[in-house]
């Protein structure tokens, strides 16, 4: 406050009313609202001020920009996390259903070519599936879900799509026991495709087979494939049974030592065809071919 009589300091003047301020201003910005309307001298002005700013409104608007990236990142991350668990139990399920489907085609492949082997043969075949392998470490057997019930007997020839697999040995009412080729104590007559020599081939150790009592200078060369002669009655003649694989010759022994690999596949297929047996020649060719025997040789001893 003012004393009566004296003036106050300069330093609290306070120039012209708010009232006269307040209207000079508002006066100012309706003219110069009025000019920029008509004249628009204040556009560039507006544009330079706006590229000036620019970069603090972008920096001004970086929080809310990151937030938002946040957002959208932690949501796409779970979207893809479940579309990826979800496509991973379509691909195990697919996975199940591919295996399946490729076990059924080769399961499928073996039986077709089965029935051909077994169209190819003439004699009945039945198919059995291979349970399981023999307790026998020291033998070559497997047991097949097939036996006496189902018309199988001991002494029929085993054989997948691609040759002799064995022989059944043993019969149960509805299983029965089957000799691989492999085993130590199994003989198949065989002859060699490519010169028509005969021999026997017997089970080796490893898998293998052998053909012994040959002499060492025997026509029998690596590559060369056995099949049964069919001299023994079980076996078809034309089966294929083996590959030779090595020949030694040793000068110092009178046979040579042949190894051979069998081509069916003895411990690889689940399903087989068991083989009928041959059937003998019927009583009428045989007496037939008795009685043309000793006639022909009357017949050469008088023209003698």
């Amino acid at each position: 406050m003012s004393v009566v009589g004296h003036q106050p300091p300069p330093f609290f003047k306070r120039g012209p009313a708010p009232l006269a301020r307040l209207v000079f201003f508002v006066t100012l910005s309706l003219a110069l609202l009025v000019l920029d309307l008509k004249y628009r001298y204040l556009e560039q002005i507006r544009q330079g001020v706006a590229i000036v700013l620019y970069p603090l409104q972008r920096a001004a608007y970086t929080p809310v920009d990151l937030y938002g990236q946040l957002g959208d990142y932690f949501s796409s991350l779970a979207a893809v996390q479940r579309e990826n668990a979800q496509l991973k139990r379509k691909e195990l399920e697919s996975a199940n259903w591919l295996l399946r489907q490729q076990h059924l085609e080769l399961e499928n492949q073996r039986l077709r070519e089965l029935l051909d082997m077994k169209a190819r043969q003439p004699v009945s075949g039945t198919l059995a599936e291979i349970l399981y392998a023999a307790r026998d470490p020291f033998s070559r057997r497997i047991i097949v879900d097939k036996g006496s019930q189902h018309g199988i007997a001991a002494g029929q020839a085993v054989v997948d799509e691609a040759g002799v697999l064995g022989q059944v040995t043993r019969t149960y009412p509805l299983q029965s026991e089957v000799t691989l080729v492999t085993d130590k104590n199994q003989a198949v007559p065989v002859r060699i495709v490519r010169n028509g020599l005969r021999t026997v081939l017997f089970g080796a150790s490893g898998g293998q087979l052998e053909l012994r009592f040959l002499a060492a200078n025997a026509d029998v060369q690596p590559g060369d494939v056995l099949v049964t002669s069919g001299l023994d009655g079980i076996y078809q003649p034309g089966l294929p049974v083996a590959r030779v694989v090595r020949v030694d010759r040793d000068t110092a022994y009178s046979f040579a030592r042949i190894l051979c690999e069998p081509v069916a596949g003895v411990e690889k297929h689940g399903q087989v065809l068991v083989l009928g047996l041959r059937e003998a020649l019927p009583p009428q060719v045989e007496e037939t071919e008795t009685r043309e025997k000793p006639s022909k040789g009357k017949k050469g001893r008088k023209k003698d």
